[in-house]
């Protein structure tokens, strides 16, 4: 298992190579007078204070120099002190946010990532039941069911359904309210009586001995919670019940049960385990799909996540920004896979000889 995961961790620096590779040919599209953005925060009027931009910054040098340039960033001759560089986390400036995208990433990224924990449970843990479900009673009530459910969330827009939740939980019931906060959460952060140890609302909540905060922030991320959990519940329905079906039909299920099994043994110790590698795949690509940024889902409910970051930049041309973010997901993709390789060879044996 270790020489496996070494193995996985070696391609890391070629996969980051090849992710950086891809952004900055994006950025040859644009001409230097616009890259020339990526370094300075008050884009200058005249054009021989941009033509000086783009000599002190290299763009108009050979490609394999700028992208050095970009990725590393250079020293400046005067302090000897290095500037820029994706590496060292220059990303550019933000117009859209008035802040360095990276102070934007670091602002808006927790706020992401505690919608996501509390999504990755409900989304995977009843996605998964109902495909279970659906498979060993094949053709009954609950394979029909699961069918509708399926066909009916993969047919739903995610933005439609998120509209139709807000209408009725908040327009209607006042229930659960869109943002992030209400606003006497807000006044007890900004007069500095609420510590943030991990900048995740809930878990320094929890930190803090506030339930009232906690139940605040939580009832404003039920509503998305309940959006991306749908919306994914009909994908797992459909993969995972494919996936039991095939596993259940294997030689070894049906020794299991010539021998006289228990069917809940034979459903949870042969078959489910074997039926879970399609689904780990899936489950990545959901997961990463969340930290990357659920565009349409912080947009429809004003959660000030990276997707809504990212949706605000697009929409002002904010290339900078949006070409940060472009790096950041393709980080968290690379981790991701690499996660998910590492659980292949937990699940699966035969994988970490492949």
């Amino acid at each position: 298992m270790t020489n496996y995961i070494i193995r996985r961790l070696l391609l890391i620096p070629v996969l980051l190579f090849g992710v950086t590779v891809i952004i900055f040919a994006m950025i040859q599209f644009l001409g230097p007078v616009e890259r020339s953005a990526l370094y300075v925060r008050d884009f200058p009027k005249s054009d021989k204070q941009i033509q000086g931009i783009i000599t002190k910054y290299g763009l108009d040098k050979p490609l394999y120099e700028q992208y050095w340039r970009w990725l590393v960033g250079h020293k400046d001759v005067v302090t000897g002190q290095r500037k820029g560089g994706i590496l060292f986390g220059d990303f550019g400036y933000s117009r859209t946010a008035s802040q360095d995208v990276i102070d934007l990433i670091k602002n808006r990224f927790p706020n992401t990532l505690d919608l996501a924990l509390w999504t990755v449970f409900p989304m995977l843990s009843v996605g998964i039941w109902m495909g279970v479900q659906a498979a060993v009673h094949q053709n009954g009530i609950a394979d029909q069911a699961a069918r509708i459910f399926s066909i009916v969330g993969t047919s739903f827009p995610t933005f439609v359904f998120g509209l139709l939740v807000l209408m009725i939980f908040y327009a209607n019931l006042g229930w659960f309210p869109p943002g992030k906060m209400s606003d006497w959460v807000s006044q007890l952060m900004f007069a500095g009586q609420f510590h943030s140890y991990t900048h995740l609302l809930t878990i320094d909540a929890l930190l803090n001995g506030r339930l009232d905060i906690f139940w605040d922030a939580l009832r404003h991320m039920i509503l998305p919670i309940l959006t991306l959990s749908y919306i994914n519940w009909a994908t797992f329905v459909r993969v995972t019940r494919s996936s039991m079906l095939e596993t259940l039909r294997q030689d070894y299920v049906v020794t299991a049960r010539a021998k006289g099994l228990a069917e809940k043994d034979v459903i949870n110790k042969h078959a489910r385990p074997n039926a879970m590698i399609p689904i780990v795949t899936l489950a990545g690509g959901q997961v990463v799909g969340l930290l990357g940024g659920v565009v349409i889902t912080e947009t429809v409910f004003n959660y000030p996540g990276i997707g809504q970051a990212a949706a605000n930049a697009a929409q002002n041309l904010d290339v900078v920004t949006v070409l940060g973010f472009a790096v950041f997901n393709g980080l968290i993709l690379i981790v991701a896979n690499l996660v998910v390789d590492i659980l292949y060879g937990v699940i699966d044996p035969r994988v970490r000889l492949a």
